[in-house]
């Protein structure tokens, strides 16, 4: 057996392994695809955005398409999600629109969907901390006895932190019911991951007492059944698991960042030959399960979602400037109300 969990080839070919059997239909597999392709055009339109003045930061997920969409399809409704910033593909699953995803990037609010009804909390921008949050929130699932399974997202740069360790620590110790899903996209920023830990990342799971595994990020029907079985694990109150999705950043860590600066050409074009949208393509073509009508269907579908793309963003209403004092603290705090104050007689100063 191999050490990558892997069933669908980049050459789109299908592939079986004996501990993750997955059984899914030509229609099933359609959905996917559909799923990261319009992933990637949201994608691509607010990095577009970005470079325009419209979003102030994106943080793109170019690449990372099928480690996404695997694990948003293994989730049940009921089911819990923390993610980092960069699980766009994940809220559009969960049936977040465009507004609300893209609110926090514009600056109009400090967030942006009702995470009760999305069952999925609000990005966390501080690396690593939304791992402890899971934690917490999947022991409480576990005293009410509640049949549901908690996801945690990070990025192999979190690994390092002390958070994502600690998470690591009270999820073995409680036997809680989360799955740690670490996109391994091999650049924490600049930082390579051979600079951050000597053995492969899912190793490290043995060392907090629960079960490690690493699949082909980059392999949507992999990351389906790895997901679907370690969530299953854990609402069935067998415990934690450690999903490394080995996959690649084929874009910048965010708008900010220039990744010429510190990798080769050659590496993305290398991981260009694993895309996880063309392998699903080519999987649909060779098996006659998808024509030019569906493939033609769904470029139409994700044109139309650049356009409310687009035009959802530029109409984002603007906020009032002193909105940035608002549902900072529970109550009334005396400090901030005078920095309010003076903020408001100091914008008041420009009229007239």
């Amino acid at each position: 057996m191999t050490e990558l969990v892997q069933l669908l080839s980049p050459e789109g070919e299908r592939l079986h392994h004996p501990d993750y059997p997955l059984e899914i239909g030509g229609e099933q597999v359609q959905e996917l695809f559909r799923d990261m392709v319009l992933a990637r055009r949201l994608d691509t339109e607010a990095m577009a955005l970005q470079r325009q003045g419209e979003l102030g930061l994106w943080a793109p997920l170019l690449g990372q398409e099928a480690a996404q969409i695997g694990a948003a399809r293994a989730l049940d409704a009921g089911d819990y999600v923390f993610p980092s910033y960069r699980e766009h593909g994940i809220a559009m699953v969960r049936g977040i629109g465009v507004p609300e995803l893209l609110k926090i990037w514009r600056g109009t609010e400090h967030g942006g969907w009702d995470t009760t009804q999305a069952r999925m909390a609000g990005y966390a921008i501080v690396i690593g901390a939304q791992t402890l949050h899971a934690v917490g929130y999947a022991m409480g699932v576990q005293r009410d006895e509640a049949p549901e399974a908690v996801l945690a997202c990070f990025g192999d740069g979190a690994t390092s932190q002390g958070d994502v360790n600690e998470a690591f620590v009270w999820a073995g110790a409680q036997n809680a019911p989360v799955v740690f899903l670490c996109q391994n996209n091999q650049w924490a920023i600049s930082a390579r991951l051979e600079t951050q830990s000597r053995i492969p990342l899912y190793r490290r799971a043995s060392g907090f007492g629960f079960p490690g595994i690493r699949v082909d990020g980059n392999d949507v029907l992999a990351c389906l059944a790895v997901n679907r079985a370690a969530l299953a694990r854990a609402r069935a109150g067998e415990g934690p698991t450690l999903i490394e999705a080995f996959t690649y950043r084929m874009s910048a860590h965010t708008s900010s960042d220039d990744p010429t600066r510190y990798r080769a050409s050659a590496e993305l074009e290398a991981w260009r030959l694993k895309d996880p949208i063309e392998r699903v393509r080519a999987y649909l073509t060779k098996n006659e399960l998808a024509g030019d009508d569906f493939f033609e269907a769904v470029d139409a579908d994700a044109d139309d979602l650049g356009r409310r793309v687009r035009a959802e963003c530029r109409a984002l209403p603007e906020p009032e400037p002193q909105a940035m004092f608002e549902h900072v603290y529970a109550g009334v705090h005396e400090q901030l109300a005078e920095e309010c104050a003076a903020f408001t007689a100091y914008l008041e100063g420009f009229e007239g």
